[in-house]
């Protein structure tokens, strides 16, 4: 693709779209709560867009697939790690709270004490290999698939994939355009999927845009491949598409 075009603010609008698009659509039981980080905690999701997603020269948008309950339902930033976003990337700002809320999966914005594994391996290692937040960013953008996270009556997480196909589908439709509209805005030459899921999703939402999909291992702890050296296994599979670090 050509090199990007895009202004944040264009990003900013396809962000607020999608998170009024999936606030008015209606999930059932196992699914008791659903959380959209996009509306409680906007202001430091929309600073990470603002100051992130304008690089000339981006060449990989790295795609997960919903907030984390310890990540982007605290911070509103995907995979975002407390510390990390506030720290490295320097982004915090105003966290409300989801109506309802599950007893057992508080939102506590940057206060949150918990570490999100996830984040903390991919943003680490973002930090490891490229020091600064600007000299990631230069080439990489991170982004989400779905803006929300769903929970079942015990506080456990209930990922897309796993809801009623009446319920994936209006729900993919609007993540599908919008991740479309994203990456027909930064030009990316490779959307990479973090894990099987994203890099499906992508490649249904993507055709006919000119981006290579691929696909790297997800640093979740539920994975045991992931749990042996996963930095060094991302890194390798960037390598061997030819995304050089």
């Amino acid at each position: 693709m050509a090199s990007c075009r895009s202004h944040p603010e264009e990003i900013i609008a396809v962000a607020g779209r999608l998170s009024e698009q999936v606030s008015r659509l209606e999930f059932s039981p196992p699914v008791t709560h659903v959380y959209n980080p996009l509306e409680y905690a906007w202001e430091p999701h929309r600073l990470y867009l603002e100051r992130y997603s304008g690089s000339a020269e981006l060449e990989v948008v790295l795609l997960g697939m919903n907030p984390g309950p310890f990540g982007m339902a605290q911070t509103g930033v995907p995979f975002g790690e407390v510390g990390l976003v506030r720290d490295w990337l320097e982004v915090e700002g105003a966290v409300g709270r989801p109506t309802p809320e599950h007893p057992r999966r508080p939102v506590q914005g940057f206060d949150c004490h918990r570490s999100e594994v996830s984040g903390r391996r991919l943003w680490g290692w973002a930090r490891e290999r490229f020091v600064t937040p600007e000299s990631f960013f230069r080439r990489f953008f991170v982004a989400n698939y779905c803006p929300l996270m769903f929970m079942e009556a015990s506080g456990r997480n209930r990922t897309p994939d796993k809801l009623s196909a009446t319920e994936r589908a209006p729900l993919f439709a609007a993540c599908d355009a919008a991740l479309a509209a994203m990456v027909a805005l930064l030009q990316p030459r490779y959307l990479v999927g973090v894990g099987v899921f994203a890099e499906h999703r992508a490649k249904s939402a993507l055709q006919g845009l000119d981006v290579r999909v691929e696909r790297i291992l997800h640093p979740s702890p539920a994975s045991p491949a992931a749990n042996r050296d996963w930095q060094g296994q991302a890194t390798a599979q960037l390598a061997a598409m030819g995304i050089d670090l």
